[in-house]
Formats: C-alpha cells, structure tokens, sequence
C-alpha cells in the first residue's frame, strides 16, 4: 500500500498498488459469507481498472467518479453499480480507519451517488402451475429426491435464501400457536424472523428425515451416488445447483433459489396474504424491498377504494 501526500494539504490517497491486502482489509470486517463473495469481486474488478484508467492519482472522489461512469457506461444493471460502489466506500471507510486515508477523503469518496433505478425489476417468480411441475421433479423413491423434496419444499414454501436453508437445524422445527414454523431464524443483517411452514413442506422433512434415519442436527445432508446420507450440511452453493438441475429437468429454464423466494411471496400474495406478512415471512426491513420482489403496481380495477365498505351517498342518490 503506497500513499500521496494531497497538494497543498497533509490528507494521503490510498493508491491501491498491491491490492490484497486492501481486500482483506474489507472482507475481514464483513459477517456475511455471501457479502465476502460479491465485494471481492466487485474490488478486484476495480483493481483490475485501476492501472490504466487512474494511476498515480490515488483513491479519490474524482477516479470513483470515473469508475460510476465506467460501469454505467459498460451495460451493467443499477443494482450491480451500486453494488461495485457499496463495496469501494467500504473499502474507503476501512482505509480511513487503520489510518491509510484521510478522513475528508473518504467522506468524499462515500458521497458519490449510486446509479438511479429505472422502472421496478421483478426478476423470475414461477406460476402455480411451474411451481408445482418443480415440486415433482425429485424422485422420492431415492433419498436423494427425498431429500430435495425438502430443499425445494422450503425454498418455496418458506420463502428462504439458499444459505438461511443450508444452515438450517432440526432444533430450529417447532410448533408455535398450534402450527409447524421455523423459529428465530436469524437472517440477513442479524434480523432474526419465525417462518411458518406449510404442512405439505413438514409432511416432506419428515420422509426425508424418516429415510435418512436423522433427528438432529443440519436437515439437509449431503448424500452419496450410493445414497448414503453423510453427517455434514449440504452448502449453499449445492442448494444453488440442485434448483438450477430440477428446474432444467422440469422445462423451466434458469431458475436460481432466489427466483423460488420471489415464487413465495408472488402466490402468497396472489392469494390475498396480506403484504405486511409477507414482509414478516420474508425477513425484509421495509416495505418497499417486498413490494419490489412482488413489482406491485396499481390496479384500476380492484382498487383498494372499492373494498373500504362504504356507501356513501348512492343510496340518496337512488331516493
């Protein structure tokens, strides 16, 4: 790591000249393994940028500003912008921190602007109908198809992210007001949630659990070509590639575990859960990120006016 005195002042630049250990700097401070995964990419792309673009000029304001221009420039969606930007203003207060950039600086390099989002991205979500051929694509005469039963059971009826069901336990199963729920599930940011569970999805982990012989610990094992159930958890990455194998298998085409999350929360909603459960079921913090997953928009003609109860003053108009 290499500084630059700033003209006219003592603020130092981070120039990133040997950028490992500026990663590491980032990834160490972050809880999520998911998290790790995508700042890492989005700084070594910076990195990777940075010599013949900006060299010799340090980390500022101005070169991520050129950077925002860069990827806008290159096609990329709003919400990969900003995720490459979140992780340089990142890297810009962890510098600033262990004292390799000025705090004005990095107070100016966190105040570029992300890019705008256009119009609502709904991303895929499966009909009743898709979602059901998906269900029945794993071969319950096999454990493994068992198994998996379970893995789309609650990816779907739960509304789960891929590493909230990976890590999932027996112990976190229990019955709450009469009724089978995933409780105190902590996800992301720490927020801690309890999911109920269709009986059809319970009805399934207890084949899977029944078959494989298991009653604690992960739910979801790894199991062999011989189909023998191992003690450790399957990862998050497993429970990517299965969805995207059974969805093939099923004629869906690509389909991620995040696209069965939005599957959950369009046909709760497309049967009249209410959207602040949805919200609760999904672990969002606002209202608007569950609008988003559903790309709500107005409905003219079944508009919430039409279902307040009210007569108003028809009836004297009739008289």
């Amino acid at each position: 790591m290499r500084e630059t005195e700033g003209k006219g002042s003592a603020a130092s630049e981070l120039v990133p000249v040997s950028p490992a250990p500026l990663v590491e700097l980032v990834l160490d401070s972050l809880a999520s393994p998911h998290s790790r995964r995508a700042y890492g990419r989005a700084l070594g792309e910076f990195f990777a940028w940075y010599p013949s673009n900006a060299s010799g000029e340090g980390f500022t304001r101005a070169v991520l500003g050129r950077y925002r221009s860069h990827l806008i420039e290159s096609g990329l969606s709003a919400a990969s912008v900003n995720l490459a930007l979140a992780a340089l203003r990142k890297l810009a207060s962890e510098a600033a921190a262990h004292g390799g950039l000025s705090p004005l600086t990095a107070a100016g390099i966190r105040g570029v602007p992300g890019a705008r989002r256009s119009g609502v991205r709904t991303g895929n979500w499966l009909t009743l109908e898709q979602a059901s051929r998906l269900l029945a694509a794993p071969d319950p005469a096999t454990r493994k198809g068992l198994r998996d039963r379970v893995l789309l059971g609650l990816l779907m009826g739960c509304g789960l992210r891929r590493g909230e069901l990976a890590g999932l336990e027996f112990v976190d199963v229990a019955q709450r007001e009469g009724r089978w729920a995933i409780v105190d599930l902590v996800g992301k940011h720490g927020r801690v949630r309890t999911v109920p569970m269709p009986s059809w999805a319970k009805t399934a982990l207890d084949g899977w659990a029944s078959a494989a012989g298991i009653s604690s610990g992960a739910v979801l094992r790894r199991v062999d070509k011989g189909g023998r159930v191992g003690p450790g958890p399957i990862t998050a990455q497993a429970v990517f590639e299965a969805v995207v194998r059974y969805a093939r298998r099923a004629g869906l085409g690509k389909i991620t575990p995040h696209d069965l999350r939005r599957t959950f929360a369009k046909l709760a909603h497309l049967g009249r859960a209410p959207l602040e459960q949805i919200q609760i079921s999904l672990g969002h913090a606002s209202i608007q990120t569950t609008e988003r997953y559903l790309g709500l928009k107005q409905n003219l003609h079944d508009a919430p006016c039409d279902r307040l109860g009210l007569v108003g003053w028809e009836r004297e108009e009739e008289r």
